[in-house]
């Protein structure tokens, strides 16, 4: 509507603008031309006035030479409408004593005349000639004008004279600036009542689209119900009923979409749960035969620890699979707590030390500060990324770095192991992916610590991302708020180390630096609130 009103606008401005100077530049030029041909009569009737006074004069009478010269400027003044009269001797002529020039207003008229109207009338192919020019009244009052000059044949030997009738067109001037203030503010209405009605009728017009924009942001928004309301014309009414019908659809289609996946997430929680009962029964005996391994034969013994390993990993695959469940349905509890994340991270790595035969060392950098954290989920992510690094380093070292700044805590885990090509950082936190299935698991893991790991940073709030490069290593970074106030950070820790080259592959979940996501819908203990 914006660009409507403005286009329009611009269109009538314009075409306003040429109608006024149109209209402007006729009104000037017949005032003018119209002022011009009356000034002209009017000079040529005072001119051939005069000159039947001169010719009726007695040529004898040198003495009253002055007096005809008198009577001349008086004529010229009574038969003309203009009171500005100068009489002089053209510059050609011989000096005649007993005559010199007069005029009614000298100092006007005479500035006024110019060498190229003297030389003109001097010449005198044609009887009068004229010129615009500009009166000068003292300093200050300036007023356009145009001065017409003729010439005036005395007798007895007295020569010729210039006569020179000067018209003010103040009066024109006025009107036509009348003239131009009456435009201009028939401009200015014109445009502000085109520019309401645009307003008006873009409003009319527009109408149906704002409509169908509220109701789609609305059904965007998750408003399942959001219709688009008729709106009394043939073309919109269709793209109505076709918006509501696709609105339907997509309802019901939602609405299957939502009761599979609540099974589904019904389903794995309720597998999960009644597998724990056989598989309670199964450990027991699984103990109980590990209790009588001295008895048994070396083939027996080892089917024994091969039972117990496979069922504590069953363990551990009910234990992922109903966190997973969890986070599907919207159900994860946070149990917040003032936590010292170098102390967590470094009772994790003392924990795995045992379990790895590379060096891990730990560098507390910074993050002594606690911070209000769920110290469960952390510590499984930390155990997750390190103990990966365990499974993926080569038993080459592994290094873990905590530091922090004003708005943000980060860990990074950095290992130069076997790394990753691009299409495996691709898929890293999806769940129950491998990148390399021949590998040997060596902690047993159930394919959905990472996909947990990142779950678990998701509703901090955080962002778990990661760096791979084929020979080169890995290096995950877990970055954490500073509290729930905090929406824009820098992590504190560089995804890429200072070592790698360039061309890496960088799996960055939060799609660039670094801005708070939305938060999963979960209940926190400490605030009481979904």
């Amino acid at each position: 509507m914006l660009r409507t009103m403005t286009i329009t606008g611009l269109v009538t401005g314009a075409m306003i603008a040429i109608a006024g100077v149109f209209l402007l530049t006729s009104v000037s030029n017949d005032l003018y031309q119209s002022r011009l041909e009356q000034s002209l009569q009017d000079s040529a009737r005072a001119t051939v006035q005069a000159q039947r006074m001169i010719d009726s004069f007695d040529p004898a009478d040198r003495g009253g030479l002055q007096s005809l010269q008198t009577s001349v400027l008086r004529t010229v003044q009574d038969t003309s409408s203009s009171q500005m009269i100068y009489i002089r001797r053209q510059q050609n002529q011989a000096p005649f004593p007993e005559l010199s020039d007069v005029a009614s207003t000298p100092s006007s008229l005479g500035q006024a005349v110019s060498e190229e109207l003297a030389t003109a009338v001097l010449v005198a192919d044609e009887p009068q000639y004229w010129q615009a020019v500009t009166f000068r009244e003292g300093d200050a009052k300036v007023a356009p004008g145009i001065v017409v000059g003729s010439s005036l044949k005395f007798p007895a030997g007295a020569g010729v004279f210039d006569l020179f009738v000067g018209y003010d067109l103040s009066d024109t001037a006025e009107t036509l600036s009348f003239v131009q203030r009456t435009l201009f503010i028939t401009a200015v209405g014109m445009m502000l009542f085109i520019g309401l009605l645009v307003w008006v009728i873009s409003r009319i017009v527009f109408r149906p689209i704002r409509v169908a924009a509220d109701t789609s942001r609305r059904l965007a928004a998750g408003e399942a119900e959001a219709r688009m309301p008729l709106q009394h014309d043939e073309h919109f009414d269709v793209l109505s009923e076709g918006f509501n019908d696709m609105a339907d659809t997509l309802q019901a289609r939602i609405q299957e979409l939502d009761d599979l996946s609540e099974m589904q997430q019904r389903f794995v929680s309720d597998v999960s749960h009644e597998l724990r009962t056989p598989l309670t029964t199964i450990r027991l005996a699984s103990e109980v035969l590990s209790g009588q391994q001295d008895s048994l034969g070396p083939g027996q013994q080892r089917a024994v620890e091969v039972l117990s390993a496979q069922v504590g990993r069953f363990e551990s695959l009910l234990t992922d699979l109903l966190e997973i469940s969890r986070y599907d349905a919207g159900r994860v509890t946070l149990e917040t707590e003032p936590t010292n994340l170098v102390h967590l991270v470094d009772e994790v790595v003392t924990a795995l030390r045992p379990l790895s035969a590379s060096l891990i060392e730990v560098r507390p950098l910074g993050g002594y500060t606690p911070v209000d954290v769920d110290a469960r989920r952390i510590r499984r992510i930390v155990s997750n990324l390190v103990g990966n690094a365990i499974e993926h380093g080569e038993d080459r070292p592994i290094v873990v770095t905590v530091d922090s700044n004003a708005h943000a805590i980060a860990i990074g885990v950095r290992d130069w192991g076997v790394g990753m090509s691009p299409e495996d950082v691709e898929h890293v936190f999806d769940r129950f992916w491998r990148a390399d299935p021949s590998r040997k698991r060596t902690l047993g893991g159930t394919g959905l610590g990472l996909a947990i790991a990142r779950e678990d940073a998701a509703v901090h709030g955080g962002y778990l991302e990661v760096w791979s490069s084929k020979g080169k290593g890995t290096n995950f970074r877990l970055t954490l708020p500073r509290g729930d106030e905090v929406t824009n950070f820098v992590s504190p820790i560089a995804l890429i180390p200072e070592d790698a080259a360039e061309g890496t592959n960088v799996r960055d979940t939060t799609g660039g630096w670094l801005k708070r996501p939305f938060r999963r819908s979960i209940k926190t203990p400490k605030e009481g609130r979904a």
